[in-house]
C-alpha cells in the first residue's frame, strides 16, 4: 500500500485528484497544469462554476468515486479530505497498488520546499487575511505563490505558484485525509504564522476547546527558531498555545506596549482609516475598504508580519488602498428597490456576531436583516445554542433557513439553531 508520507513518487508525470471540484483542490490542479503536469480528477459533485474552469483548462473531470476513474494508472493520487476510505475508487488506489498522499502533503512537497511558507492560521478570519497578506505582497513587487479559501476581487485565480520568495497559504485545522487525521497546517512548514484566533469549532472532529488548543500548539512547536509567529495576543487561548513557542511573538491588538497597536480610527463613506503603533511609535496611517474590529486588527497583524519582512510602512499603505475585499465577504449582491443584499461566509457564532457589528457599523441606522443558513457540520449541533441566541444582537430581524441535507457522518442527535426559541429570544 504505497502511502506517500516522505517525498514524491518519481517519475512524476500524471497526478489524479479525488474531491478536485473543491474550491482550493480546483485552483491547485490549475497550477498543476500550468507547470506541465497531466491533471485529471473526480468528484461526486460536478458542476459550474468550477466544472467550466477545470474544462477551460483541458482537465477531464469525472462524476463519481468510482474504480475505473483509475484505468489510466496515474503516477499519483491526491486524496481529498472529503474522501471516505469505503469509496469504490478509494478502495480501487489500495487495491490497484498505486501511489497516493494527501493534498496538503502534495502542496508542501511541490511547492513549500523552496519558499518561505506564511500561514495565516486561526478559527477566524483566515480567508480576508490570506488574501490580504497575498495582495500586498503582490501589490510590492515580490510576486508571492498563494493559497487562498475565496476568490480575491481582481484576481482571477485563487492560487498561483507564484515566481517570489513567499508563498501565503490559509492554514485549515481541519483534518487532511482519511488516513491522515493531524490538521492540515502542519503541513505547510510555516517560517512566519499569523494566527489570529483560537476558539472551539469543528465539532464533528475536535472533542473540546483543548482538543482545539493540541492542534494550534503543535503548529506553534513545529515553528523554526529564525521563524516568528504573529498573535492576537488579548485573547487567552491565544497565548496559551504560544507559550512555548521556539521562536519570536509579535504580539498585536488593543495592548499599549504590543508590537502592533491601533489608533486614530475613522469611519467614512465605507472607508475604515487608522493608524499602526509600533512601542507606542506610529509607524503609518492606512485606510481600507474592510471595516468592523475584527478586520481591523487582521489587517493590523498582515502589516505587522511585513514589516518584519523589511517592507516598508509607505509601500504597505499604497498597497492596501487598492485592495477591494474577497467574495462572500461583505460582499455587496446588489441594491433592488433600495435594499442593500450581501452576502457573508460567517457562520461560526463569533463571526456571526462580529460580521452583524460591522454591517451595523457600516450601515449606521438602517434596518438590518440576517438571513442566517446553518450550512457547517457544527451551526448544525446544539453546542452553540447560547452563543448563536446571541450572535444576532445588532439585527432588526433574523431568519434561520432551513438546514442544507444532513451528511451520513452527522449524528441524529444535532439540529440546527433554528430549533431553539433561544435563537430568537436570548433573553426568554
Amino acid at each position: 500500500m504505497p502511502l506517500i508520507t516522505t517525498g514524491l513518487p518519481s517519475p512524476l508525470r500524471s497526478i489524479h485528484i479525488m474531491g478536485i471540484c473543491g474550491t482550493a483542490m480546483g485552483a491547485v490542479a490549475g497550477m498543476l497544469k500550468d507547470a506541465g503536469y497531466e491533471v485529471s480528477g473526480s468528484d461526486g459533485a460536478v458542476y459550474p462554476p468550477m466544472s467550466d474552469y477545470l474544462a477551460g483548462l483541458g482537465i477531464p473531470v469525472m462524476s463519481g468515486y468510482v474504480a475505473k476513474n483509475l484505468d489510466h494508472k496515474p503516477d499519483l493520487v491526491v486524496v481529498g479530505n472529503a474522501i471516505r476510505a469505503v469509496y469504490e475508487e478509494a478502495e480501487a488506489v489500495v487495491a490497484q497498488d498505486l501511489n497516493y498522499c494527501s493534498f496538503p502533503h502534495l502542496l508542501g512537497e511541490l511547492f513549500l520546499n523552496d519558499q518561505k511558507s506564511v500561514v495565516v492560521a486561526g478559527t477566524h478570519g483566515k480567508t480576508t487575511t490570506t488574501a490580504v497578506t497575498a495582495w500586498l505582497l503582490d501589490q510590492v513587487g515580490m510576486a508571492p505563490g498563494y493559497l487562498i479559501g475565496g476568490v480575491v476581487r481582481g484576481w482571477e485565480r485563487t492560487a498561483r505558484a507564484g515566481d517570489g520568495v513567499y508563498f501565503v497559504i490559509e492554514g485549515d485545522e481541519y483534518d487532511t485525509a482519511f488516513f491522515d487525521k493531524q490538521p492540515k497546517f502542519l503541513h505547510y512548514r510555516a517560517k512566519v504564522t499569523i494566527l489570529t484566533s483560537v476558539e472551539f469549532d469543528h465539532a464533528d472532529i475536535y472533542r473540546d476547546l483543548a482538543h482545539v488548543q493540541e492542534s494550534f500548539k503543535r503548529l506553534i512547536a513545529g515553528m523554526p527558531a529564525d521563524g516568528r509567529v504573529i498573535a492576537r495576543w488579548d485573547h487567552a487561548t491565544v497565548r496559551e498555545v504560544c507559550q512555548n513557542a521556539p521562536c519570536a511573538i509579535v504580539k498585536y491588538g488593543p495592548g499599549q506596549d504590543w508590537d502592533g497597536r491601533i489608533d486614530g480610527v475613522d469611519h467614512d463613506r465605507g472607508v475604515m482609516k487608522f493608524s499602526v503603533l509600533n512601542d507606542g511609535v506610529v509607524v503609518g496611517r492606512f485606510e481600507s475598504v474592510l471595516v468592523g474590529e475584527h478586520n481591523l486588527y487582521n489587517q493590523v497583524a498582515v502589516i505587522a508580519a511585513l514589516l518584519g519582512e523589511g517592507i516598508s510602512a509607505d509601500a504597505l499603505a499604497k498597497a492596501l488602498k487598492t485592495f477591494e475585499g474577497v467574495k462572500r465577504r461583505q460582499e455587496v449582491l446588489g441594491e433592488p428597490g433600495g435594499v442593500t443584499v450581501l452576502d457573508d461566509f460567517a457562520h461560526h457564532p463569533t463571526a456571526v456576531k462580529v460580521t452583524t457589528a460591522a454591517l451595523r457599523l457600516r450601515f449606521g441606522g438602517r434596518r438590518l436583516w440576517v438571513v442566517f443558513e446553518p450550512r457547517s457540520n457544527t451551526s448544525r449541533r446544539k453546542v452553540f445554542q447560547k452563543e448563536y441566541g446571541e450572535a444576532f444582537d445588532d439585527a432588526d430581524q433574523i431568519i434561520i433557513a432551513d438546514t442544507a441535507p444532513t451528511p451520513a457522518s452527522l449524528p441524529r442527535s444535532a439540529s440546527p439553531p433554528g430549533s431553539s426559541p433561544r435563537i430568537c429570544a436570548p433573553g426568554a
